[in-house]
């Protein structure tokens, strides 16, 4: 789904732009340096099993890379919608783009952060938060990203 420029002030409103700014160029997945962390990881204390140590992702590492917020309110709900929203109309009023970007946090929201096998589908519980577009930056993003890449290293751990 395109970034277009009209909804690049809701997404620096929501505390999301640098995360849409996070493209193949810029973020590229290595899978045998997954592989190797996967293998490492200690599911009992969250950290990774290193030659020199024990380490872990924090909180603090995901503020800074992923740029997300870390404080304000916690967040605590599957939806198809990458077609209906891929072009956002030339003609757009306000609303249809506020429509569109709230599909496009949706989108990042599914795929950059918290994603799973299907890669095309949102889990219903983000809809709430990008119902008020103006609130979503007051949400800790970065401590759910967090919490929620502990539970994958967790449930692949346990698949093997």
């Amino acid at each position: 789904m395109p970034m277009h420029d009209r909804i690049i002030p809701y997404l620096e409103r929501a505390g999301l732009y640098h995360l849409a700014r996070l493209n193949s160029h810029w973020f590229w997945l290595d899978e045998p340096l997954v592989s190797a962390f996967v293998e490492r990881w200690r599911p009992e204390t969250h950290t990774f099993h290193m030659p020199f140590g024990e380490c872990t992702v924090t909180l603090q590492d995901v503020a800074s890379q992923l740029r997300l917020p870390v404080d304000g309110e916690a967040v605590s709900g599957c939806l198809g919608f990458h077609e209906r929203f891929s072009v956002l109309p030339p003609d757009a009023n306000e609303e249809t783009v506020r429509i569109y970007a709230r599909a496009y946090i949706m989108m990042l929201l599914s795929t950059q952060l918290f994603g799973d096998k299907s890669a095309n589908r949102v889990h219903i519980r983000w809809l709430p938060f990008v119902a008020n577009l103006d609130e979503m930056g007051r949400y800790s993003w970065g401590s759910v990203a967090l919490a929620w890449l502990y539970r994958c290293m967790c449930r692949v751990q346990k698949c093997d």
